[in-house]
């Protein structure tokens, strides 16, 4: 339903923290190049335990090769200096939800791109510098899920007590 694009991740446990998240949320992560790690680290592996068959996962040599691949209608750039927060964004089946490298988050000339809908930010306080890659991808991508119904999702947990 959602697509969450990487732009060249540097961190192994981030990437297989996303991999799990994409497992269990049903969206696609999407990798562009050159990622900071191979995909037989063991941080990557371990972090995301055994959802690497349940997740799809596409590598892409280049930002415009993951524009052709994605074909995407919307992106939406999540950076520490984006001018809408993610609440106010109403997701649709298909948005790319798209983050920068750990070290230095989305460069200039990508967040400028003409594919890009809209910078979003994920409040923080202030003098605060960023958030962890995969906990910034997995607010975003639930809050997107949420405004959907969660589609797909279990409905309830067996012995789940009603809500007040």
């Amino acid at each position: 339903m959602f697509r969450i694009l990487f732009f060249t991740p540097e961190i192994p446990g981030n990437t297989g923290n996303a991999i799990r998240l994409a497992a269990v949320t049903g969206a696609e992560l999407h990798l562009v190049e050159p990622l900071g790690f191979d995909f037989g680290d063991s941080k990557l592996r371990r972090a995301g335990l055994d959802y690497h068959d349940l997740a799809v996962v596409t590598v892409h040599k280049t930002l415009a090769d993951a524009w052709e691949a994605l074909a995407p209608e919307r992106v939406f750039a999540f950076t520490s200096d984006g001018e809408e927060l993610y609440t106010d964004i109403e997701y649709r089946a298909g948005d790319v939800l798209m983050f920068g490298p750990e070290s230095v988050g989305l460069p200039a000339e990508v967040k400028a791109d003409p594919r890009v809908t809209a910078r979003v930010r994920l409040p923080m306080l202030e003098a605060r510098r960023s958030l962890n890659l995969a906990n910034s991808a997995s607010i975003a991508l639930f809050e997107a899920w949420r405004q959907h119904g969660f589609a797909g999702a279990v409905a309830k947990r067996p012995g789940a007590r009603p809500a007040p």
